[in-house]
């Protein structure tokens, strides 16, 4: 694979150090051994992208580089020959600073520097609940069950069968690693014996067979609070996927997903109702009766309200998540045409008609 390095790391000649380190740090991650055991491809990538960070983060290998190309790094203690992505003096240990914290803290990719894999976190779980809309604006507990992954109730996460318990690595000596020195230079890998864990289980688990995890079906308790929408994320934390090497657990997110209303319409804390009104209440004013979620209300309906118009009723919507009070319950009127009509009313109809002075299509016709 006779490359340079920025084209291991995926940059630019002229990359900056923040724009480097960033891309080293990225692809260090994707191919780290840890993330893919038994990948050989992906080692020899993880091995190229160190080598190639260790010309273009030293600003005098990347100058030699820049001018005399893969010969120019020859003479730097480690300057391997990068132009062929040749790997020289890899030491997972050494990794310290720039992969501290990637797989879950420590240095050297998740392990310890005594030796051993650090904790690491375990991942975070999502799920959905479905609540009425009444449930939205007043709260309510609800129980939700979720399988997740857990330290295994027999061994209680070890992986050893009970009354035995992992020893350290004989190969490795607990380091997770081991060094193979030829001559100047020294190539540090993944013991092929423990996996990297720094123990081993001469007796293992026979309920997760060795694992240490089994998933498990819980049930949870959740309070959705008063107010919630469609996407509100309740977290549960503790409550995800369990760590390993003695990590803290995941958190649990319950995302809530709320039933429509065939009365009112979200706007943020705001409900929008619409209030069917007859031409009469609309034209001469009026105080109608309309629901709200807590009880019905007086409307009051100005003389000549047309059809649309949006009248706001205080404090009567949906409880604010965010802060104290209710949003505004917002009446959209709607004047009704009826389809039918008495003789009365088509009498009296003539007979406004007659001595109406309204024009409503004047203006169509004035320039």
């Amino acid at each position: 694979m006779n490359r340079s390095p920025y084209e291991v790391l995926g940059v630019a000649k002229n990359a900056s150090d923040d724009e480097i380190k960033k891309a080293y740090r990225n692809l260090a991650r994707e191919y780290h051994p840890d993330r893919n055991p038994g990948d050989n491809g992906a080692e020899e990538r993880f091995k190229d992208v160190q080598s190639a960070y260790d010309v273009l983060s030293d600003a005098e290998k990347r100058r030699a580089y820049d001018t005399f190309g893969s010969a120019g790094t020859r003479g730097f203690p480690g300057g391997a020959d990068t132009g062929g992505a040749r790997f020289e003096e890899f030491n997972l240990g050494d990794l310290g600073d720039l992969l501290g914290g990637m797989f879950g803290g420590g240095g050297g990719g998740g392990r310890q520097r005594g030796g051993g894999r650090a904790p690491i976190r375990g991942d975070d779980l999502e799920t959905h609940v479905r609540i009425s809309f009444e449930d939205s604006l007043e709260g309510v507990q609800v129980r939700v069950p979720v399988e997740a992954e857990t330290a295994c109730s027999v061994c209680h996460g070890t992986g050893a069968e009970p009354g035995t318990s992992p020893v350290t690595c004989p190969q490795c000596g607990g380091r997770g690693v081991v060094s193979d020195s030829q001559g100047l230079f020294a190539f540090s890998q993944p013991c092929p014996r423990c996996q990297g864990n720094g123990s081993i289980v001469e007796k293992p688990c026979r309920h997760c067979r060795g694992s240490g995890r089994e998933r498990t079906m819980k049930t949870y308790a959740v309070k959705v609070p008063a107010g919630s929408r469609s996407g509100t994320r309740v977290r549960l934390k503790g409550k995800g996927e369990a760590g390993r090497n003695g990590g803290p657990a995941g958190d649990l997110y319950v995302v809530v997903d709320v039933d429509p209303s065939p009365l009112f319409e979200r706007r943020g804390a705001d409900l929008v109702l619409e209030v069917p009104v007859t031409y009469a209440e609309a034209a001469l004013g009026s105080s109608v009766q309309i629901p709200t979620p807590d009880g019905p209300v007086s409307l009051k309906v100005p003389a000549g309200t047309e059809s649309g118009k949006l009248l706001r009723v205080k404090g009567r919507g949906a409880p604010r998540l965010k802060g104290s009070g209710r949003g505004d319950l917002l009446a959209r009127v709607k004047v009704t045409i009826p389809k039918k009509l008495t003789k009365v009313e088509r009498e009296a109809l003539e007979g406004f008609q007659k001595v109406s002075r309204e024009n409503p299509r004047e203006r169509m016709f004035t320039s």
